[in-house]
């Protein structure tokens, strides 16, 4: 999508916000009947997760019946939830008809028990297990993202039969574009587009023209190595396979788009120590709970930085010039410090970096920290002599700038790597860790180097 494109449609996001809020000031619902009615089921979401929880439930008794289940599983976690504890249970049974297996897995983990039960009763010994087998993944592998309804073809046919098999079938699933060759025993062996199927001589067998070249995806990798793999191989649909190799399901776009989002969303929240499923509109207590957490976290940790400022109380009540200058120390370790935790995290979460090419990483960080710290260390330190006509307090910032920022570069490295291997998600604490370091590192340098050469 074009950046043109990108921000027509962030207008219209916007202008649909806009109208629905006037028409609940109006009082006058039935207006937006046309606009609920005309929206695709993720919009609709957009919209609902726009709205004050107070008329929420108001909105939602206008979207049509047979977007109900879409519409759940694209708003948030504390969205659906309130939805759901507004609706009876016949509403959420007719919102789980029609759901394919893999979204229908999806939302039963946040139905009531009594809903799920209906539902798993309401099913074929068929369709029950393929539920049954989707659920008993994590919700965050290959095996919980995918769905099981496949269509399977033999290497030894050829592409006429092929084609005559899914004449008499009649309907394909949905976002089919593949067909997957398999064994006698469901052992999977490649791939078929329905491109090839239908341009080819439809008297070559399949195990000619079918693609080996894309693996499996085994049940239990983690989804954000199944979005890597889509998005490295331009796949449209892939296979999962169990520990033998036998196809269990396949895994669309659409799903690993999903995938995407939700990890974009969370590395942003995370940096704020925030849920990416909070409700923007959750209740205050719930939302000023959650938030006193990260600020207690934060002021322990910069109550740290103030007890290494109070060890030089008496040096900075003697030179007053080192307290107005502490701040450009802190500030540009800091910034130095989050670009590389930046880079360390992007790594990471892509697969870039490891333990075994970090050293590598690490003496490059550090050489870009050495020449910036020297050049802004010779602007700042010149700035500081002629501000205060002191020399030795230009030579002290200067030369606190350039050890905090190897310091702020050695954290930055140092820090998502130790966090990844104690199981802890560098997104989340690592800001607030790398600002003390910095924090604690350039003011002891600074005032310590203060104390010495200024007193």
């Amino acid at each position: 999508m074009t950046e043109a494109a990108q921000l027509d449609e962030s207008t219209a996001s916007e202008a649909r916000l806009q109208y629905l809020h006037e028409v609940l000031e109006s009082g006058r619902m039935r207006r937006l009947k046309p606009l609920l009615h005309s929206l695709h089921p993720a919009e609709t979401a957009l919209l609902l997760e726009g709205v004050p929880r107070t008329k929420r439930m108001l909105v939602w008794g206008l979207v049509p019946d047979d977007d109900h289940g879409e519409v759940l599983l694209h708003v948030n976690d504390e969205v659906r939830s309130q939805l759901i504890e507004g609706l009876d249970d016949d509403v959420l049974l007719a919102a789980a008809d029609g759901l394919e297996m893999d979204d229908l897995a999806d939302l039963l983990e946040d139905l009531p028990e009594t809903v799920t039960q209906q539902v798993l009763r309401s099913m074929d010994q068929q369709n029950r297990e393929r539920l049954e087998s989707v659920l008993s993944y994590p919700a965050d592998s290959a095996g919980g993202l995918m769905n099981t309804d496949t269509v399977t073809v033999r290497p030894d046919v050829s592409l006429d039969v092929v084609t005559r098999y899914l004449h008499q079938r009649a309907q394909l699933p949905d976002q089919t574009d593949t067909l997957f060759v398999v064994s006698r025993y469901g052992r999977y062996l490649g791939m078929l587009s329905l491109a090839r199927l239908v341009t080819l001589d439809p008297e070559r067998d399949v195990s000619e023209v079918m693609d080996t070249s894309v693996e499996g995806l085994l049940v239990d990798m983690p989804a954000s190595q199944v979005a890597k793999r889509f998005q490295d191989l331009d796949l449209i649909s892939a296979p999962v396979v169990d520990e033998n190799e036998r196809l269990v399901g396949r895994i669309t776009i659409d799903d690993v788009v999903d995938v995407i989002r939700d990890e974009a969303e969370h590395s942003i929240m995370s940096m704020a120590g925030l849920d990416e499923e909070e409700d923007v509109f959750a209740p205050i207590a719930r939302s000023a709970r959650r938030r006193a957490v990260w600020l207690g976290i934060n002021l322990f940790t910069a109550s740290l930085a103030a007890q290494v400022v109070g060890l030089f109380e008496a040096t900075l009540s003697e030179v007053v010039a080192l307290a107005v200058l502490m701040p450009i120390v802190a500030s540009m370790g800091g910034i130095g410090g989050s670009q590389t935790l930046t880079i360390m995290i992007r790594g990471l979460a892509m697969g870039q970096i490891a333990f075994s090419n970090a050293r590598t990483l690490f003496f490059k960080e550090l050489a870009v920290a050495m020449i910036n710290g020297v050049i802004w260390g010779l602007v700042v330190g010149l700035v500081a002599y002629i501000w205060f006509g002191n020399i030795t307090l230009g030579v002290v910032i200067g030369t606190a700038l350039v050890f905090n920022q190897i310091g702020a570069a050695v954290a930055g490295v140092g820090l998502p790597l130790l966090m990844r291997k104690m199981g802890i998600d560098p997104a989340l604490a690592g800001t607030v860790v790398l600002t003390t370091i910095t924090d604690i590192v350039g003011f002891g340098l600074f005032l310590g180097m203060g104390t010495l050469l200024l007193l």
